[in-house]
């Protein structure tokens, strides 16, 4: 009989253990909360260039709604502002890029300073060179993104394009 009483026990705490573990992959109301990005890399995917000429590639960005990042030349130089880094060895080169212009955005607990960020969609006009070949290129983007009211970390996520240069 103890015996019985045991593995009934033990069947009813792995299915409190799974309903735990189901509960807390949602926020109670059956949407998941796994974690998403403040900033999603959009597209392109992939791009043909001219092997050795620097080319233009338009690198499409989204932020999370309701948070912002700061623009490439935030309003204070304490502010991380937003960069696009191609890693050496890459056999692509970031030549250059140009950033778009931030918004001007004042927070409410702070109604003197203005902000320069980006919401919602954004591009970054970059110039590479590529190296003839096929190039699985890990960019990176640096941002930090804030609500109205707090910041999170820094962040650096992937931008992966497949570079073609021919």
């Amino acid at each position: 009989m103890m015996e019985v009483i045991k593995r009934a026990f033990a069947i009813v705490l792995a299915f409190g253990i799974v309903a735990l573990a189901a509960h807390a992959q949602s926020d109670g109301v059956g949407r998941s909360v796994a974690k998403v990005e403040a900033v999603q890399y959009l597209f392109p995917e992939q791009v043909t260039v001219p092997a050795g000429k620097a080319s233009p590639v338009v690198l499409h960005f989204r932020i999370v709604e309701g948070l912002h990042i700061n623009s490439h030349t935030p309003s204070e130089d304490y502010l991380i502002p937003t960069t696009l880094s191609i890693p050496e060895g890459a056999g692509v080169r970031l030549d250059k890029a140009s950033y778009p212009t931030g918004a001007d955005l004042t927070l409410p607990s702070d109604p003197k300073t203005k902000l320069s960020v980006y919401t919602g969609e954004f591009a970054i006009q970059a110039q590479i060179v590529s190296s003839s070949g096929n190039h699985l290129v890990e960019a990176k983007l640096r941002y930090q993104a804030c609500n109205l009211s707090q910041c999170l970390p820094p962040k650096t996520i992937t931008v992966p394009i497949d570079v073609i240069g021919k």
